[in-house]
């Protein structure tokens, strides 16, 4: 029987030019040799519109697909091995939710920009496009936060509140000047008193990975290495942050790692696939890379199996491609293109 290896390469040989796969940083090695690009969210959104390929199967979590469809070309297809690949932090800012919050915020008069973490439904982006938002990623929020504080009396962040709290620390924004949104149905956003003080109104959500990491992480594994070097994704709690020698992307991490000197010891503060192939890829350096805390990892990511993906490409000509409303990829397209624009 082929293996599920030799079925995707079949397939790859088979399409060519026709076929682009995507990988995020968080899939496993045995997705990541398949890829003909590697990258966060943001490098990835930026491959799509200049990819000549017909068939664009990504492998990341479902929100990375929808952003594909809504940058996509006329005629490109977008596939994703696992539809059910989602997002927990992004299912914490459930669309209709949030326009009902952001409208309620403006009825008291005060001009709120939404801003999403690319970690969000197309829905959510459509809003936030809609509003005249944008949306941001781990190695742009500092940028995109300060263009949104510019557009209006306020932002409304989401919807990871740690990426919104560090990000606010980076720009040395006043903790007088930041409230946590409450979003449960039949309560008021926010404190009528406080809120004409608020520049930025932080959505109660969280990464389920990054949110378990902790101050005393950092402090364990200070103990246990001496000379270790920490280094933490920013969807990490502030206190863990601040702790650490240096936060920043998923991209930011790989460079840190390449950077350091030979016989470093760098522990790492993300989803353990990507800390695990940095150790092996710095090995014979004498770099000594290790998970910040050990099992950190993406269930939702470990979705998209060979087998999973061996059976898309192998009815990819028939397969259902990935698709939106055509509003919803208009709006989420113009918040999209915002960032790329601004960031460019």
């Amino acid at each position: 029987m082929t293996s599920a290896q030799e079925r995707i390469e079949a397939a790859k040989a088979r399409y060519g030019s026709r076929l682009a796969i995507l990988g995020h940083h968080y899939q496993s090695d045995a997705i990541i040799r398949h890829v003909d690009f590697q990258g966060d969210s943001l490098e990835l959104s930026r491959k799509i519109n200049g990819l000549a390929a017909e068939h664009v199967v990504f492998c990341g979590v479902f929100f990375m697909a929808e952003s594909a469809v809504a940058l996509a070309r006329p005629g490109q297809k977008i596939h994703i091995p696992d539809a059910s690949a989602t997002c927990p932090m992004a299912d914490m800012a459930p669309a209709q939710r949030l326009e009902d919050v952001l409208n309620e915020l403006r009825s008291q008069g005060r001009l709120v920009i939404p801003l999403a973490y690319v970690n969000s439904s197309a829905e959510v982006k459509s809003i936030c496009g809609l509003y005249g938002g944008s949306v941001c990623t781990s190695a742009n929020a500092k940028t995109m936060l300060d263009w949104a504080l510019q557009q209006g009396d306020a932002v409304l962040f989401l919807p990871d509140k740690h990426l919104g709290e560090n990000t606010a620390n980076q720009l040395n924004m006043p903790s007088s000047e930041r409230l946590v949104v409450d979003i449960r149905t039949g309560h008021p956003p926010v404190n009528p008193k406080k809120a004409p003080y608020a520049r930025l109104l932080l959505w109660p959500g969280c990464c389920a990975i990054h949110h378990t990491l902790k101050k005393r992480h950092v402090e364990e594994i200070r103990k246990a290495v001496p000379g270790v070097r920490v280094v933490v994704h920013p969807e990490c709690p502030s206190a863990v942050v601040r702790a650490a020698d240096s936060a920043g992307s998923t991209s930011h991490i790989i460079k840190y790692c390449a950077d350091a000197k030979p016989g470093a010891k760098i522990a790492v503060g993300t989803e353990e696939n990507l800390v695990l192939r940095l150790a092996e890829r710095h090995k014979a350096e004498g770099k000594l890379i290790m998970p910040l805390k050990p099992n950190t990892r993406c269930s939702n990511m470990a979705k998209t199996t060979e087998e999973r993906l061996a059976d898309l490409l192998d009815t990819l000509d028939t397969a259902q491609p990935l698709t939106l409303p055509a509003d919803v990829a208009e709006h989420a397209q113009v918040a999209l293109t915002r960032m790329l624009d601004i960031c460019s």
